[in-house]
């Protein structure tokens, strides 16, 4: 709202709108060329899939997006050495590789090295030369069945869930909140523990060396004596 006693601004609405007007009428010519040129990228990859290569399971950042589950932009090493594929070969069979990537959940892992075993064993190697195939490569037979991925690789997580159950008396007693606070206390002071240990550790054995060096001492007192 205008505050204080301004003129009323004078507005113009005699523009000249049509040539700002965009229209969109080439919308069904655009989409016919979209499903051409996907038509041509298939038949120019064949076999591989049309999707591109295959993609983790990772669920989105924060507490808000935790719960989504998305495909990320590539295994982490982990999961390739659970699932027995290096990450050079990884590359060169269709499975993308992030180096970068950390493993932060035991389910997600298993989840993804099953989706690494899984595709695997669905895996159908053309050879490079088809005169001289090698050892895993595929026969003529197999690779005539042969049907290309046009959609990404499927997934489904089965996800366990906890039977019903009477609540035990420590359960009701027990404290989430004070169980928490305890093993953020003990995990500063693990820095106090060590050096207190490595201290006694090292107060005992030069305890130890003098104890040693004593017996020679008096030894060598009584060696340096005269007799009258």
């Amino acid at each position: 709202m205008v505050k204080h006693n301004n003129m009323l601004v004078n507005n113009h609405f005699k523009k000249a709108w049509q040539i700002h007007v965009k229209t969109w009428f080439n919308q069904p010519a655009k989409r016919a060329k979209r499903r051409l040129n996907r038509q041509k990228k298939a038949s120019y990859i064949f076999p591989r899939p049309v999707s591109g290569p295959l993609r983790p399971l990772v669920h989105g950042q924060t507490l808000r997006y935790q719960s989504k589950l998305k495909f990320g932009r590539g295994f982490s090493l982990d999961e390739l050495k659970l699932a027995k594929i290096s990450p050079r070969d990884a590359r060169t069979i269709g499975i993308s590789v992030d180096f970068r990537r950390r493993n932060r959940s035991l389910e997600t892992q298993t989840a993804n090295v099953q989706r690494l075993a899984l595709y695997k064993s669905k895996l159908v190697l053309f050879p490079r030369k088809a005169k001289k195939p090698k050892k895993g490569d595929a026969t003529k037979s197999e690779r005539n069945a042969v049907v290309q991925q046009t959609k990404p690789f499927p997934y489904h997580i089965v996800r366990s869930k906890d039977k019903a159950r009477v609540i035990t008396e420590k359960e009701k007693t027990d404290s989430a909140f004070m169980t928490l606070r305890k093993a953020r206390l003990e995990a500063s002071r693990v820095g106090d523990k060590i050096r207190k240990e490595r201290k006694a550790a090292a107060g005992a054995s030069a305890a130890a060396s003098k104890k040693e060096a004593e017996p020679k001492e008096e030894k060598a007192d009584k060696g340096g004596k005269k007799k009258k």
